[in-house]
């Protein structure tokens, strides 16, 4: 087996400690412990063994994600060393050589790339900038067929921010259905969509909805690798015994202080504190875009701390980012990295002056765009 080279992780793992400024986030500034927890909640975690902890995470943590999906239970749900170990141990174990897969593009790409590995035929149907990010329906009719095995979304999507129309995602399931396909969501974003209204999601939409989430990206505690899967029970089973070919068991601190998050109340102040910080941190790369509107231009997110702008010079994507990392040391993730050229991806979730600098920092390279 041959595992294409993961662009995007590649990209970041390689540039993002050697920058002055790395903007490639999609996230919320990261919480500190102390900032999360009082002084005396959860009082055992100074003296907790560290040892291994439930293969498939303790059951209050699976029991509080369980209760976040109507009719859900602790046997649907499989916790996972971050969002990326849910993706990659439910694709792994339900794509063959020939199998069919629709994936979303732009996207992030982790599941095309195990797709790649297994041999699949993996078919794009695209997010249109025309339809403000909104998928193109009749070319996912177009290339949906019998052979198909998996629909695989994310939503809200990663780079855009945007989220899937309510119509929109009951037509999805609704071709899954009829191709009786797995419906692979990820939802790591929601959560952190800037009005409040948190994206409905495909879960129940299907019986074989299967839907990823994790506490790194709404929650702002990518630190913690916490991630899970919610899907049918003879599917968690399945997806449980393959990780048992990855990583084993998850981070036990990790899983208690998600217990916590989940299961005592604080998701909702976690979820407040961080969109204030994005809605707040909006207006800097909204205000930067407008005094650059002959350059770039952008349909404003509606989740998650990342903007996806489109540029007018005729530069690809990989090659504009480069020449800003060396020029001007700030790093921006190029729209390549998702399959889609002449864009780049913004992180705005972090400090304000260290946001507002990178961006003057990027104004001065494109005005000297040759």
């Amino acid at each position: 087996m041959k595992i294409p080279t993961f662009a995007l992780e590649q990209f970041q793992s390689l540039w993002e400690h050697t920058v002055d400024y790395n903007l490639t986030g999609s996230g919320v500034r990261a919480y500190t412990l102390d900032g999360l927890l009082d002084d005396d909640q959860p009082t055992e975690l100074p003296s907790l063994p560290l040892t291994y902890g439930h293969t498939n995470g303790s059951l209050p943590l699976r029991n509080a994600i369980a209760r976040m999906y109507p009719d859900a239970s602790s046997e649907n749900v499989l916790v996972t060393n971050g969002s990326a170990e849910a993706n990659f141990v439910a694709t792994w174990g339900n794509l063959n050589a020939g199998d069919e897969i629709v994936f979303m593009i732009p996207n992030y790409m982790q599941i095309w790339g195990v797709a790649q590995a297994a041999g699949a035929v993996v078919k794009p149907f695209h997010l249109r900038p025309e339809l403000d990010w909104q998928p193109d329906l009749n070319e996912l009719r177009d290339v949906v067929s019998p052979r198909m095995k998996i629909i695989a979304v994310t939503n809200p999507n990663n780079p855009t921010g945007v989220a899937i129309r309510d119509e929109t995602v009951s037509e999805i399931a609704r071709l899954a259905r009829e191709s009786d396909a797995w419906l692979f969501a990820d939802e790591v974003y929601c959560g952190a969509e800037l009005d409040g209204h948190e994206t409905p999601s495909f879960w129940g939409r299907y019986e074989k909805v299967v839907v990823t989430g994790g506490l790194s990206k709404a929650y702002g505690m990518p630190g913690l690798r916490l991630g899970w899967l919610v899907g049918p029970s003879d599917f968690i089973a399945d997806a449980w015994s393959n990780s048992e070919y990855t990583t084993i068991a998850r981070g036990i601190l990790s899983d208690r202080i998600a217990t916590f998050v989940l299961e005592d109340g604080l998701r909702d102040r976690v979820f407040s504190r961080n969109r204030a910080i994005l809605n707040e941190n909006l207006t800097i790369p909204r205000q930067w875009v407008a005094s650059q509107s002959d350059l770039v231009s952008l349909t404003p997110p509606e989740a998650g701390g990342m903007a996806f702008v489109h540029y007018e010079p005729d530069v690809n994507s990989t090659e504009l980012t480069t020449r800003l990392r060396q020029e001007h040391s700030v790093l921006i993730v190029p729209g390549d990295c998702f399959g889609l050229d002449r864009y780049w991806r913004l992180g705005f979730g972090s400090e304000k002056g260290y946001l507002m600098a990178g961006l003057e920092r990027t104004a001065i390279f494109l005005a000297g765009l040759e």
